[in-house]
């Protein structure tokens, strides 16, 4: 991992906490069938942190981009989970898997259920990723749209 804000501090027993580096919201709608070449991502606009860098979020979705860039190694793959602090003030991130061979500045989405929203700070850590080892590697590691985005 690279990129990290402080990685003493953001590394765990189980795994590696990932901290926020960008909120966006959606402004449109997106499309999603079998064929990737018929994906189409919504458009966002991105929301600035006021001066001492925090965002009051309504309830909502959001889409978000972490600090650190990541590398999964071939022969592991890597689930992200909400840190626990996250879900005490009533937000979550589901996030999709990260593929073995993966290396960029990975995205999620915070979604606020809290009817008062909550106050989020620039680079607060959000996730926890945890590296899943592999019986063995995979021939051919992520080589998608997103290799080595953000970077």
């Amino acid at each position: 991992m690279e990129d990290a804000v402080d990685l003493e501090v953001q590394t765990q027993p189980n795994g590696v906490e990932l901290t926020l580096a960008t909120v966006e919201t959606f402004d449109g709608m997106g499309a999603l069938a079998f064929d990737n070449d018929e994906r189409v991502l919504p458009p966002t606009t991105r929301l600035p942190f006021d001066g001492d860098g925090w965002l009051h979020l309504q309830p909502g979705a959001y889409k978000i981009r972490f600090n650190e860039t990541v590398s999964v190694p071939v022969d592991r793959y890597a689930i992200a989970r909400p840190r626990s602090s996250l879900l005490r003030m009533g937000a979550s991130t589901p996030t999709a898997l990260w593929d073995s061979g993966f290396i960029g500045k990975g995205e999620g989405l915070l979604v606020v259920h809290n009817p008062h929203g909550i106050r989020i700070r620039k680079d607060a850590r959000l996730i926890q990723l945890v590296f899943v080892q592999l019986s063995e590697p995979v021939e051919k590691g992520y080589d998608g749209r997103y290799q080595r985005t953000g970077l």
